[in-house]
């Protein structure tokens, strides 16, 4: 385990009150760029997303991202075949060696230009890079210690143009390299004296894939026109003659003596004789070709874009740029499937190991597709925000989170499996607000097409619009604690308008602002809306009594944010001079004020004409929150920072940096000279979307491509951030996506009023001696959760009550908090429930008086006790629907036997099936 050290800056992040959260996991975007890999098993898939890499569980639905990051976004992964390695490289050819068992990076390697692909070889010793017009091939990184873990064996040189795609033979002896210059090169990974390289031609456009034929030096080549050719060898992998061992001596003294035998027969003429050289020519490996197939007979598609080759089935898929792929079997070329899953180009394609799943990667759209051909269903279907994200809300349990966009779209995505569920596209225009209400099943957006929409997450439907007697943009959304009132400000006519979400009829517009509404918030205690506004004011207003303006706050800056702590006693207001100020808003005090200006550390944009420290000066936070327990608060601007504030002590505790990626705009402090000219910056010069995206060079009569396409650097920022009810993670929308950062993804040592005589073996000796009370206590002052969870399972169902009615207060919470960690990941269901139970039981009455403090605790352990209950719930009721098909099926045969039966009979079969079902009811329950 890692030693943590103790600092009292960090203690307002309870319930590990000195432990700042790690980064967990990245949600909203699931593909950009770069190559899609399969595992071993073909039941993971890898997909580069931006300058991190995330790993798709298919088999149990889960996602995870990596916590590694390069310096540039992904354009190439290489994956070993053993899949424990992965080699991932970023636009500049920077690349990190990471171990997908230990996630971690274990080595850095810098190969000086933009690198095209990587391929492992079959037998992992080797794997090959290309960049530029040559290839590379390396010794893979071993099992034991190495200086260098990438040695450099050969340079193979070859291709006039720039290589594109890399593929192997299945015994590693050789590997093929496809070009732009429209030619395909085999070459040999060893000394072969038949092979050294071969040219293959025969095509008009880019090489976009080459693949070998399984166990054969037979070669499928496939060019951007959509044209395919097959070549034979006339050489099994076998033929291959390795070159003899050179002799420097013996070599020295045959050229020598052949030099003689020239100059002695000079003019002479030797009939009947080859020429050594033709002789040696007909022993090469030759390779003829013996078919060329065109996709595009009908000219429906125009540009092929992505392949990939499945050696057992014969299986290739190849993608289009609308969007169109191709199912055929080889080397017959029979059309199995032509489908379409986008408008957009398809940049990558993967298919599993046994060939049953294909994944599809669309950059434009950001999608990411795994379809299964044979049953012609997705395996996994999802899709990111088009444009940037913009705000969130966690549900009431944690459980889920809601992002708005500005392409319109709401989506909810689950915070254990890190999947979208359900996506809502009936906004117009861009999304300003999202919000749970208080029961979690009901999900409020506002947009700027007007409209105020409520979706249900029980049967996944809009079924409320609110909309204002004329058209106004609404910039924010506020709903109260008890769900019933809607509030939303608008910034074109400065007013709010109130909704009631029972009858969907508008209640009142409450006017006073002078200018744009930039933020509400409800009280969570009382029925009081705070409005912030541009006109350097902050109103609060009486739900209660008919709407009046309770209090008016006057803010030395325009008003960009306002948010009340959980507790509803402060007020948290920040402004565009970049401070944060805290009000008393029962008795209109201001309680203290944070100077936040410095702390955003702003980066200098490739166009910017002043430094990043002077355009500090005019930035401001523009999201706030509270922590789960208030005792601090979490800010974020235009910056890639974010602070979170001691708000008694009124000081900054920690900046989380959201990210590393420089291929994001401002991500600089300082401007790099190199990159500036005396005509101005390098970044003014629009260099196209290059070939595979958009026009190449403009030449005189080329019509191709986009001509409107822009190469363009996002800027970094963070729109919104919100911290988890149960307070063990918040979530921040940033450029990159949904970041989320979380105290249970670590290994962390952390123990809790430690003695000399708490030691392992002294707790199990106490264990031993069934003193169950003493050994939880002593477990829970070490602090490790293996040797708590050992402790606790030890405990027999019969001694809990005992043992919860004796805990004292103080491990009472973190005996809770244990539990509710404990149900996410174990399988007794049963045994964790009683003692959550008894402790709830027996504790509730000086619980309750703590209430505040233990809410995120209690919220925690409420979220994981509802997704077990939603999981066997489920389960219950289908295995209840299968006990009546199958007790109705028998009685339907007995109608023809009930003629001949008793009454007697008839009852005792009617009291038999009735005891059926309560039995098999009781053994789900228990299951």
């Amino acid at each position: 385990p890692i030693i943590s050290p103790r600092s009292p800056s960090l203690q307002p992040l309870s319930p590990c009150p000195f432990l700042p959260p790690q980064f967990s996991g990245l949600l909203g975007t699931v593909y950009r760029r770069g190559n899609l890999s399969f595992t071993r098993d073909g039941n993971s898939l890898l997909s580069p997303v931006g300058n991190r890499i995330s790993l798709f569980d298919l088999k149990n639905n889960k996602c995870e991202t990596l916590p590694l990051a390069t310096r540039l976004n992904i354009v190439c992964v290489g994956l070993s075949p053993d899949g424990s390695l992965a080699i991932l490289i970023d636009e500049e050819g920077a690349a990190l060696l990471v171990s997908l068992i230990g996630k971690c990076v274990i080595h850095q390697f810098y190969f000086h230009k933009p690198v095209h692909s990587v391929s492992f070889s079959p037998d992992t010793r080797k794997f090959v890079v290309t960049k530029d017009n040559l290839a590379y091939l390396y010794h893979a990184p071993g099992k034991k210690r190495e200086f260098n873990a990438f040695v450099l064996d050969k340079t193979y040189y070859g291709p006039y143009d720039e290589t594109t795609c890399i593929d192997w033979t299945d015994d590693s002896k050789c590997f093929a390299v496809g070009s732009k210059d429209m030619s395909t090169w085999v070459f040999g990974a060893e000394r072969w004296a038949n092979l050294i390289y071969y040219s293959l031609g025969g095509h008009k456009d880019v090489i976009v894939a080459c693949f070998f034929e399984e166990n054969s030096l037979d070669l499928y080549t496939i060019s951007q026109d959509a044209a395919l050719c097959v070549w034979q060898c006339d050489t099994e992998l076998d033929g291959l003659k390795p070159m003899p061992p050179k002799d420097a001596a013996k070599e020295k003294k045959a050229a020598e003596d052949d030099e003689e035998l020239l100059e002695e027969r000079k003019g002479e003429e030797i009939h009947g004789k080859a020429d050594p050289s033709e002789e040696e020519t007909r022993n090469k490996v030759k390779y003829s070709r013996v078919a060329k197939y065109f996709f595009n007979k009908e000219g429906d598609f125009n540009n092929l874009t992505a392949a990939a080759y499945h050696k057992k089935t014969h299986l290739l898929v190849t993608g289009f740029a609308s969007g169109v792929f191709h199912l055929h079997e080889l080397p017959d070329f029979n059309l199995i499937h032509s489908l379409s899953i986008s408008d957009q180009r398809i940049a990558s394609i993967s298919i599993n190991c046994t060939g049953d799943w294909i994944a599809f990667g669309c950059s434009g759209l950001g999608q990411l597709l795994v379809w299964e051909w044979q049953s012609e269903s997705y395996v996994l279907k999802q899709q990111g925000h088009f444009n940037s994200m913009v705000s969130l809300a966690y549900s009431p349990d944690g459980q889920y989170i809601v992002t708005g966009g500005e392409d319109g779209k709401v989506k909810v995505w689950n915070t254990s499996s890190s999947f979208c569920f359900v996506t809502f596209t009936e906004h117009n225009s861009g999304v300003t607000a999202v919000t749970f209400t208080s029961t979690g099943y009901v999900v409020l957006s506002a947009s700027l097409d007007g409209t105020v929409r409520a979706f249900d997450l029980h049967r996944y439907r809009n079924f409320r619009t609110f909309t204002s007697p004329r058209p106004s943009q609404f910039s924010c959304l506020a709903v109260d604690s008890s769900g019933e009132i809607v509030a939303a400000g608008s910034q074109d006519s400065f007013e709010i308008f109130i909704w009631s979400m029972q009858s969907g009829r508008l209640l009142d517009v409450l006017a006073g602002h002078e200018g744009p509404i930039s933020s509400l918030s409800f009280n969570p205690m009382k029925c009081v809306l705070a409005s912030a506004s541009w006109d350097k004011t902050v109103k609060l207003w009486d739900m209660l009594d008919s709407w009046r303006t309770k209090e008016t706050f006057i803010i030395n800056s325009d008003v960009l944010v306002v948010a009340f702590r959980p507790d509803g006693k402060e007020l948290a207001v920040a402004a565009l001079n970049g401070q944060i100020t805290f009000w008393d808003h029962d008795n209109a005090v201001q309680t203290g004020s944070i100077e936040g200006r410095h702390d955003l550390q702003m980066g200098r944009k490739e166009l910017d004409k002043i430094t990043a420290k002077q355009a500090a000066k005019g930035k401001s936070f523009t999201t706030l929150c509270y922590s789960a327990d208030g005792q601090s608060i979490l800010a974020g601007g235009l910056s890639k920072f974010v602070c979170i504030y001691n708000v008694k002590e009124q000081i900054l505790m920690k900046k989380f940096e959201i990210s590393c990626n420089h291929s994001l705009d401002a991500m600089e402090e300082y401007l790099d000279r190199r990159k500036m000219t005396e005509f101005g910056s390098m970044a003014l010069i629009d260099e196209g979307g290059g070939g595979d995206e958009g026009v190449a060079i403009p030449l005189p009569g080329v019509k191709r491509g986009d001509m409107s396409y822009r190469h363009f650097k996002p800027e970094i920022r963070v729109t919104c951030v919100r911290f988890c009810p149960t307070g063990r993670s918040w979530a921040a929308t940033t450029t990159e996506g949904l970041l989320l950062y979380s105290l249970d993804s670590g290994l962390i040592f952390d123990p809790f009023e430690l003695d000399i005589d708490v030691t392992p073996s002294n707790i199990r000796k106490t264990l031993s001696q069934k003193e169950y009370t003493m050994a939880i206590v002593m477990a829970f002052k070490l602090n490790e959760k293996k040797l708590i969870q050992e402790v606790i399972e030890a405990v027999p169902s019969s001694e809990v009550d005992v043992v919860c009615s004796s805990l004292p207060d103080l491990y009472v919470e973190k005996l809770l908090e244990f539990l509710a960690s404990a149900f996410e990941t174990s399988c007794h269901l049963e045994f964790y429930l009683i003692w959550a139970h008894k402790l709830l039981m027996l504790h509730g009455q000086k619980l309750k008086t703590r209430s505040v403090k233990l809410l995120p605790v209690i919220q925690f352990l409420q979220k994981s006790i509802q997704r077990h209950f939603e999981d066997v719930s489920k389960l219950c009721e289908w295995n209840i629907y299968n006990i009546k098909y199958a007790l109705a099926i028998s009685q339907q045969r007995g109608m023809k036997r009930a003629a001949e039966e008793t009454p007697g009979d008839e009852e005792e079969l009617d009291s038999d099936s009735d005891y059926l079902m309560q039995e098999a009811h009781k053994d789900n329950l228990s299951s």
